[in-house]
């Protein structure tokens, strides 16, 4: 495959289970492959929490993880992401899975957007998969508001006071970790 080309992609599982899915042209876009989406909902799936589920897809990219939570029951998906291209790639995903109406595609970068949400909003789950050469992850965690965030990176990423990793699962070149914060009974 040349470099730069993005293998296709499938919805795994689910109400759009096989539905293709396109990511944005180039090399800035890294989608999670569908080896790792699967084993990834699966064990979020066993863990119970999907259904019914608020989700964030923070830099969201082709929309895989948010269109693949959807189609798993997921109530609702809000994608954020500044790329233009991934933005029309995450509408077309939407569209061709039929869960349009199921989500909110938020047009700016994800650290304004994270500083800007009001004290009440609070997501069941949240996907961040930044491009590998992030090192902003502990300001990140730090404002993310979820029960549960599923991190994807080169390597194990650095965590916050307050958070801690309860699963870890490397697949190649990709480290998947399912963080936690502490609950207001772990503070002290």
């Amino acid at each position: 495959m040349p470099p730069g080309t993005v293998p296709p992609m499938r919805v795994v599982a689910g109400t759009a289970r096989g539905r293709t899915l396109v990511a944005p042209p180039g090399a800035r876009t890294r989608p999670t492959t569908d080896r790792v989406r699967e084993a990834v909902f699966n064990a979020l799936w066993s863990r119970g929490a999907l259904e019914g589920a608020q989700v964030v897809d923070l830099f969201a990219g082709s929309g895989a993880l948010g269109v693949e939570a959807l189609s798993r029951g997921a109530a609702h998906v809000t994608f954020v992401d500044r790329d233009r291209s991934a933005r029309y790639a995450i509408r077309r995903n939407l569209e061709v899975c039929g869960f349009v109406d199921r989500a909110e595609l938020v047009e700016v970068p994800v650290e304004p957007w994270l500083a800007a949400l009001g004290d009440d909003v609070r997501f069941d789950l949240a996907f961040c998969d930044p491009p590998y050469a992030f090192d902003g992850w502990v300001d990140l965690l730090t404002s993310v508001p979820a029960d549960l965030v599923v991190a994807e990176a080169s390597a194990a990423v650095p965590l916050p006071a307050g958070w801690s990793l309860a699963r870890e699962s490397r697949y190649g070149g990709t480290w998947v970790g399912f963080l936690v914060p502490a609950s207001d009974g772990d503070a002290g």
